[in-house]
């Protein structure tokens, strides 16, 4: 015969005024967590108390009730009634729905209620955040009531946006939390969807993710959107990507060809201004290449005088600045506030001292301007170059005749007459001239005597050191300031060989910058019109004169191995003055990164450089990754660590083992003085 279940009695509930309860000892919560008592105070204020009191009878010694009842069982919300009492917000007898349990133990009944409740699932909270917002609450407001920063809700708010398909799964854990958000960088549903049905298992990971979704963007950081401003990109209607989750700097712009269009509008802007100026042409792009003027001749610009007005201040601000440094002459550092003051007058004689330039109207009208976007997205302006074709030309028949006295050096500037002329002819010539009078001096014979005047100058050049110097470092400045190396009657030849292949941004890099500076340092310190240079030279002191020269010289190296120039005697000879300045690429700026090197390199290539750098650990914890993959995890390791290639390391220079940097496959081998090695494969 089939017994009947026992019908399940629930226990009773039951309204007891406040001041009848009292906290159980037997409540197993100890520690903190979650919300505040005061935040629970305020939320049960707003919506009342949402959750019963679970109570048991309070007993005495003898076993008899008191009239009062012990909560072992929601012991915060208690604490939050009784806050909310004290502030004279709720009165002491308010009845507080209660369930009243009699069997068991409240220590029983605390453990129970903790640990069967579940809690509730992250995507029910960001659904939960939605509906709210769609039912007219803001972020302000929904942070308000669930005690959490505005930040928080917008990112629970940016996940209840991706595909609901990705939602679903995120729900089954198919996927997790991280990925979930990772996708939440893009608002377009499809294209979440694509990258996640297209990806395997390795390329799920969430940087991988936001690669994929961010890849047709542009960064903020980017030079363009810097020049741009976001302000003016967004107003024009563009789409920022925001990642609410890591730092994103400021996130994505998704209309690429939007972007594009602005940054060329704001160049043509700014280059109709600058032609206004009086400038004879305007080149404009995002980026010139290194050398990119090479051939033009740079013109100087004249340092424009300090006015009366702003003379008297400078004078001023010196004395006041020898004032106060005479009155704090001590070893121990000045008062802040002198030290500000001092500051204050120094930043604003430098602001004096660095005078504008300007150039004469009639070299502008033959030159021109390069404009550009300098690496932290402020525009950049290179003015004064003149064209080949753009020279002035001398007037016909200029310079044609010869006079006695020779050009403005003293050297004879008529042709030379050919090798096969004939002397009687000559003397014939001669004899007739002086029939007629006074005639300029046969050429034959100026080249005749101007050619032992040749000789005596070499002689004389030779036993004076100091000459010899000024003579060579003038014909390194006229060609290299003024296009005028034909001027000096030294035949010396100073090239600076552009680069035909050149990694990207190699303008921007730390050398070219610090070569820029240093030429327009020196290009202010010349004379504008190249007959005035020696005598500038010659004011120089002994220093300037061999920095001066140490920059020209060095605007002539040509280290550039290719399967051209792989000469051993040409490769040592880079390699002596590298070792000789103690070069070292990875001091100057260089550092391994996807796109100068290891995206461009075997696998095998990449784990010879990271167990150079790192050691055989950090190789093979990425040996077996894809090759994107790997990559990116070499960047980071190599990251600080000053590992160089092959071709960038100086004479000596090695990482990890021997066998490790230079083995029979490495495409820059060192130099055999065989006949016919070749160090770089032709491409």
């Amino acid at each position: 015969m089939a017994t009947t279940p026992a019908k399940i009695t629930l226990s009773r509930s039951q309204d007891i005024p406040f001041d009848k309860l009292v906290l159980s000892q037997a409540n197993v919560r100890r520690v903190k967590a979650g919300v505040s008592i005061a935040d629970l105070a305020d939320d049960i204020a707003r919506r009342t108390l949402l959750q019963s009191l679970t109570v048991r009878v309070q007993l005495d010694a003898e076993g008899k009730e008191t009239g009062r009842y012990e909560v072992p069982t929601g012991g915060r919300r208690f604490r939050a009634l009784e806050l909310l009492v004290k502030q004279k917000r709720l009165t002491k007898t308010a009845p507080i729905p209660c369930i009243i349990r009699t069997e068991g133990l409240g220590e029983e009944d605390s453990l129970a209620e903790n640990t069967q409740r579940e809690a509730l699932h992250p995507l029910d909270q960001f659904r939960a955040f939605h509906t709210l917002r769609e039912k007219g609450l803001d972020e302000e407001e929904i942070a308000a009531r669930f005690f959490v920063t505005p930040a928080v809700v917008k990112q629970r708010l940016r996940l209840a946006s991706v595909s609901p398909k990705l939602l679903d799964l995120y729900a089954e854990d198919g996927i997790t939390l991280e990925q979930l958000m990772a996708f939440s960088v893009s608002d377009n549903h499809e294209h979440q969807e694509q990258v996640w049905a297209g990806s395997q298992n390795w390329q799920r990971q969430p940087f991988h993710i936001r690669q994929a979704l961010t890849a047709s963007s542009v960064p903020v950081r980017d030079k363009r959107a810097k020049f741009v401003g976001l302000d003016t990109y967004v107003a024009a209607g563009g789409p920022v990507m925001r990642d609410l989750f890591t730092p994103d700097e400021g996130g994505w712009l998704c209309d690429v060809p939007l972007l594009d269009r602005l940054v060329a509008e704001k160049l043509a802007s700014n280059a109709e201004a600058i032609t206004a100026e009086g400038w004879k042409w305007i080149e404009t792009d995002l980026d010139f290449s290194y050398g990119h003027a090479a051939g033009l001749r740079r013109l100087m610009a004249e340092e424009v005088s300090m006015t009366d007005e702003e003379q008297a201040r400078r004078d001023e601000l010196q004395a006041q600045h020898e004032r106060l440094v005479e009155i704090y002459d001590r070893p121990e550092a000045p008062p802040e506030d002198i030290d500000q003051q001092l500051s204050a007058i120094e930043d604003e004689m430098a602001k004096l001292d660095d005078r504008p330039r300007r150039f004469g109207p009639d070299e502008m009208a033959r030159a021109g301007c390069f404009i550009s976007i300098g690496p932290e997205g402020v525009l950049r302006v290179d003015r004064g170059f003149v064209r080949p074709e753009d020279e002035p030309q001398p007037e016909p028949g200029e310079g044609a005749e010869v006079a006695a006295a020779g050009g403005d050096d003293g050297m004879a500037t008529t042709p030379a007459l050919p090798a096969t002329a004939d002397a009687d002819e000559t003397v014939t010539q001669d004899l007739e001239a002086e029939e007629d009078g006074l005639k300029p001096l046969p050429e034959r014979l100026v080249m005749e005597l101007t050619a032992y005047r040749t000789l005596a100058l070499r002689d004389a050049l030779a036993q004076d050191p100091d000459t010899a110097f000024i003579a060579v470092l003038h014909v390194l400045c006229l060609q290299t300031f003024y296009s005028r190396g034909m001027d000096s009657c030294l035949q010396i030849t100073a090239r600076s060989p552009s680069f035909v292949i050149q990694p990207p941004g190699l303008a921007d890099s730390a050398p070219a910058q610090s070569i820029q500076a240093r030429h327009e340092n020196w290009g202010k310190q010349l004379p504008q019109d190249a007959g005035d240079l020696w005598g500038v030279l010659v004011s120089f002191d002994a220093d300037s004169m061999a920095a001066l020269f140490a920059h020209c010289a060095a605007l002539t190296i040509h280290a550039v191995l290719s399967s051209v120039e792989h000469s051993p005697a040409f490769r040592r000879n880079a390699d002596r003055l590298a070792n000789v300045l103690q070069l070292d690429l990875a001091s100057v700026g260089w550092a391994p990164t996807a796109g100068n090197y290891l995206g461009r390199v075997t696998k095998a290539r990449i784990i010879e450089a990271v167990t150079e750098a790192k050691g055989e650990a950090a190789a093979h914890r990425i040996d077996h990754l894809r090759k994107p993959d790997m990559v990116e995890q070499a960047e980071q390791l190599l990251a600080g660590t000053g590992w160089l290639p092959v071709p960038l390391r100086s004479p000596g220079q090695v990482f990890g083992t021997p066998e490790s940097s230079g083995d029979a496959s490495d495409p820059m081998p060192e130099v055999q003085e065989a006949e016919g090695a070749q160090p770089v494969a032709a491409e």
